[in-house]
């Protein structure tokens, strides 16, 4: 493993040590990020809280704040008014404010994605310092090749400065959409993106997995550099599916984690507890498929 310093040179001296601990906080000491997505309630509406197999419970949005504080996680990643709505009954839970979204209601087929910052690093900083919260980073998604783009890359890095500043960590969802997009699972083009977002300084970038299995995720290992790879979860068929997935995704390609949420929030509480609990397990623990299954099954 690299020598380097973990603090990158636009967090002042005065926050080092902010940003240790939080990058602590949210690894666990790992290196790694179990990122629980928390943010579809804007991106997919209400698709992915009710419907057939997905539980009652996930119709309120109290429910992922319950599954993030009684769940082992890295952080849960969620947008800045339900945090302040939600937190003061979850004062401990570890907060990753997303900054932008948008809904799916607008096809990539009508019209290239886009989606404009919400909120700004001030209001972030007002927030954590009136409420007391653990928010220990804020994210960002960003569409390489729509048309779009130029906008969205100039609100990131910005963002990604302005929240190294404060001492928080910097996650960028990056998904290449667009007319001018082939195949946004092409993992070529998966790792240039991931090496786009090290250019825009982020701690981490979540991609989706691309074609061809886990070690196809390497050249996007290799390209991101010192920003860390975290995969989006997807959706699987079994937890067995999804839990060997991670694994061979962390084993093989190397990558820092995974940024899960339709696989946890659908589930009933206490499942979905135990599920966390399992790729918390596979994440900050190495242990193997067999042991977090277990984990999962409450043993």
């Amino acid at each position: 493993m690299n020598n380097h310093s973990p603090i990158p040179f636009d967090v002042p001296a005065t926050c080092h040590q902010i940003y240790l601990d939080n990058l602590q906080r949210a690894t666990q000491g790992s290196g790694r990020l179990m990122l629980m997505a928390g943010d579809q309630k804007v991106e997919h509406l209400n698709d992915d809280f009710v419907g057939s197999g997905i539980a009652e419970d996930d119709g309120d949005p109290e429910h992922l704040f319950r599954i993030a504080a009684q769940a082992r996680i890295g952080v849960f990643a969620t947008q800045l008014g339900l945090i302040a709505r939600y937190g003061p009954d979850y004062p401990d839970v570890p907060y990753l404010i997303k900054l932008n979204a948008k809904t799916h209601l607008i096809s990539t087929a009508s019209r290239d994605p886009v989606s404009l910052q919400w909120h700004t690093l001030e209001q972030v900083a007002r927030l954590r310092e009136d409420s007391a919260l653990n928010i220990v980073g804020v994210g960002y998604t960003i569409y390489p090749g729509s048309t779009y783009e130029s906008q969205m890359y100039s609100e990131a890095a910005r963002l990604v400065f302005e929240a190294h500043q404060l001492g928080l960590l910097a996650v960028i969802w990056a998904y290449p959409r667009g007319e001018a997009v082939k195949n946004e699972y092409d993992p070529h083009l998966i790792a240039g993106v991931a090496g786009l977002v090290a250019c825009l300084g982020a701690d981490f970038v979540k991609v989706n997995p691309p074609d061809g299995g886990a070690d196809k995720l390497r050249e996007a290992v290799r390209a991101a550099g010192r920003t860390r790879v975290i995969c989006a979860g997807g959706r699987e068929t079994t937890v067995e599916a999804f839990l060997e997935r991670l694994h061979a995704q962390l084993q093989e390609a190397g990558i820092a984690g995974s940024a899960t949420g339709r696989n946890i929030h659908q589930r009933p509480l206490d499942e979905a507890v135990r599920f966390c609990n399992a790729i918390s397990a596979l994440t900050f623990d190495n242990v193997d498929p067999a042991r977090a299954l277990a984990i999962y099954h409450g043993e």
